[in-house]
């Protein structure tokens, strides 16, 4: 049964919000995010309805809220294929930001790239922006004049220039901490939102999904988690170097059982330990969020079933 509370994330908590602003409880802004201030609001209307104050939206206080469409709605996401929702949860991670808003994620040239866009963060500096917004003109060749406008004819060129002159364009439209202007701001998060830019993004993140699957057989892993762990880690970290394989095995003899949760968090920690001193304990956070299948990324609270219905449920057989 679904519910939200604190840590849930998405449109139907924007929903949430939304009535409650109505209400007159709840003055922050319209983001998805379940956090204080919701749970804050939340719970001035339980205590007005009479209902139990716990902060947390479920069938009952969602019946209250929406009297005229009473069934709590399961979140969007858990409804769509399993590389959707990895490429969903791995976004999340990368941008901060709960889908659809994922897609849409946006930063400037604070590590040398130009721009950086979408749910992996596809860039100008490393070129993989480049040829998905030219395959997603081509696919869909309504939706460039329709979101760009105006300003079409100038990111059409520009895709056509040498890699410098594109960063330079990159950095052109930037100000303060490098952060994208208006209205290409609005612009490119317009064009993350759109269904048609969700579905080029999901097949540049095929290769990864690919990896993943091939890496959860070589590892006998099978869940769903398993393979938005994998996932994770092809984005985040690119590869398992051989001595890091070598130190899993030798764990999971000792382990001395199938046990999925345990093997992937031996597979989180060995793989987290790899990484750049610097960076160690983020992705040791981040791994062992997706292997316990829930825990805190960043600040943000993320439960794998309940915000993107990533469960230990069988994905290979």
């Amino acid at each position: 049964m679904p519910f939200y509370r604190r840590g849930s994330q998405g449109p139907e908590v924007t929903q949430i919000q939304r009535r409650l602003r109505d209400l007159g409880l709840y003055l922050g802004p319209l983001d998805g995010d379940f956090g204080g201030g919701t749970e804050i609001a939340v719970k001035a209307f339980q205590r007005r309805e009479n209902l139990t104050v716990d902060g947390i939206v479920g069938p009952e206080t969602w019946g209250r809220l929406f009297p005229r469409e009473p069934e709590i709605p399961v979140p969007a996401v858990t409804a769509a294929d399993l590389a959707y929702r990895c490429l969903a949860l791995t976004g999340s991670f990368e941008t901060g930001q709960p889908p659809p808003d994922c897609f849409a994620g946006l930063s400037g040239d604070f590590d040398n790239q130009g721009v950086s866009f979408g749910a992996l963060q596809w860039n100008f500096g490393q070129q993989s922006l480049q040829p998905l917004l030219q395959e997603l003109d081509q696919a869909y060749p309504y939706l460039f004049p329709e979101i760009f406008g105006e300003y079409l004819g100038e990111l059409r060129q520009m895709l056509q220039e040498p890699l410098a002159l594109q960063l330079e364009w990159a950095r052109s439209i930037q100000y303060g901490h490098h952060r994208v202007r208006e209205p290409w701001r609005g612009m490119f998060k317009t064009l993350g939102r759109r269904d048609e830019c969700q579905s080029i993004q999901l097949k540049y993140a095929q290769k990864a999904y690919a990896k993943a699957l091939e890496w959860c057989r070589e590892y006998e892993v099978r869940s769903e988690r398993a393979v938005a762990l994998m996932f994770d880690i092809r984005v985040q970290n690119g590869s398992i170097p051989g001595f890091v394989k070598e130190q899993i095995f030798r764990d999971f003899q000792r382990l001395g059982s199938p046990d999925e949760v345990a093997r992937l968090k031996i597979i989180a920690t060995r793989r987290a330990e790899a990484a750049h001193p610097r960076w160690v304990e983020d992705v040791r956070a981040r791994k062992l969020t997706v292997a316990a299948g829930q825990g805190q990324v960043h600040g943000r609270f993320y439960h794998l079933e309940e915000q993107f219905g990533i469960r230990l449920d069988p994905a290979l057989t």
